[in-house]
């Protein structure tokens, strides 16, 4: 069956989310994360693109942006195959890290695209990684409340008051409303946490993703069988942190 089209935006804004293939981490420490940041960095002088908003999770990412000179798909292309390319040479791994399709939404009006933006900056609050949005350091919020490194910060607060302080108070203030935004939803319900699964890793000398799919395949199988019987774990949640397909996790 054809893949749909992506459905165009008039505006050239589009909210993109971009996922671990296997929802397998894409960050293994904060060193990756400011790579990725560095990528999207570099990409903008090339794609010409703008960047509104962004939220680097651990297994997905993302991005509020509008396409100038080139289309937004290339635009991610370039930056996916770069992080790839690092991320692979550094941890000594082969194969792919994104899954191959990225999913995104237009976003047609002024309305959305604030609602999108603190959709982005609540994703930590939402995944209980923090309980106050300026306090997660991976996500553009702490750019538009200081001083701006990759993130276009204008667009927004113009949308809210000429004056700049008086658009940072309504900005800060919308931001960190509770609402019931679902902006590209993202579900992964779990009895155990990711985290307690990698400290089970680490139990076993695994300190890192990598690690574990270079084993060798008898020791590799052996924890994955241990990790299997921990109560409420699920098959799909191995894979996502492992890397391991599911057909194969399945198997063991």
């Amino acid at each position: 069956m054809p893949r749909q089209a992506r459905e165009k935006s008039s505006s050239g804004i589009y909210h993109i989310m971009i996922r671990g293939i296997n929802r397998q981490n894409l960050f293994e420490e904060n060193a990756d994360r400011r790579r990725f940041i560095e990528i999207l960095h570099h990409y903008k002088t090339i794609s010409k693109y703008m960047i509104y908003g962004y939220c680097l999770m651990d297994n997905h990412v993302h991005l509020l942006i509008q396409e100038m000179e080139e289309p937004i798909s290339n635009a991610i292309k370039r930056i996916s195959s770069s992080y790839v390319y690092w991320f692979n040479k550094k941890y000594q791994r082969l194969g792919h890290l994104f899954q191959e399709r990225f999913k995104s939404e237009a976003v047609e009006t002024d309305e959305y695209f604030l609602t999108v933006l603190r959709y982005i900056h609540q994703n930590p609050i939402k995944a209980a990684i923090v309980k106050n949005i300026g306090k997660y350091e991976w996500s553009s919020y702490r750019e538009y409340m200081g001083t701006p490194v990759i993130t276009d910060i204008e667009y927004a607060l113009d949308l809210y008051a000429t004056d700049r302080v008086k658009a940072l108070e309504i900005f800060k203030k919308y931001s960190n409303e509770q609402n019931t935004d679902q902006c590209l939803e993202y579900h992964e319900k779990t009895s155990v946490t990711d985290q307690e699964l990698l400290e089970h890793l680490k139990r076993y000398g695994i300190v890192s993703i990598s690690e574990i799919q270079k084993l060798e395949k008898a020791k590799r199988d052996d924890i994955i069988k241990k990790m299997k019987r921990i109560e409420g774990v699920t098959i799909r949640q191995l894979s996502r942190i492992t890397g391991i397909s599911k057909s194969v996790i399945d198997r063991i």
